[in-house]
């Protein structure tokens, strides 16, 4: 097996703990890219998306899209019924627009 990249390592890791502590509930799954940033709710009992929300139709994927992201993905998940979550940031570090993100999602009523 070839060896992994820090960023894989540290998604294996992330992946692992969220496992091991979700009981149930649905994943807010982030995605940065160097232009946009995603997050989307799943429900891997199910296999499916439950919500979703992304700086696509808007302008670039800056610190204020990324909270705009947030507060989308916590009004969808009203929406669909989601009151609680389990964070995955996937490999990415907690700070900047990942951070921001899930602070926008936490005051827009999300738990996790």
């Amino acid at each position: 097996m070839a060896k992994l990249s820090l960023f894989d390592r540290r998604r294996r890791r992330v992946r692992t703990a969220l496992k091991a502590r979700a009981g149930g509930r649905p994943r807010l799954s982030v995605h940065r890219s160097g232009k946009h940033i995603y997050a989307q709710i799943i429900d891997d009992a199910a296999g499916r998306t439950l919500a979703a929300a992304s700086t696509l139709g808007g302008k670039g994927g800056n610190i204020d899209a990324a909270a705009k992201v947030g507060a989308d993905i916590a009004a969808a998940a009203k929406q669909a019924g989601v009151t609680t979550v389990v964070f995955d940031r996937g490999g990415f570090l907690f700070h900047g627009r990942v951070k921001a993100l899930a602070d926008a999602a936490r005051e827009g009523g999300l738990e996790f």
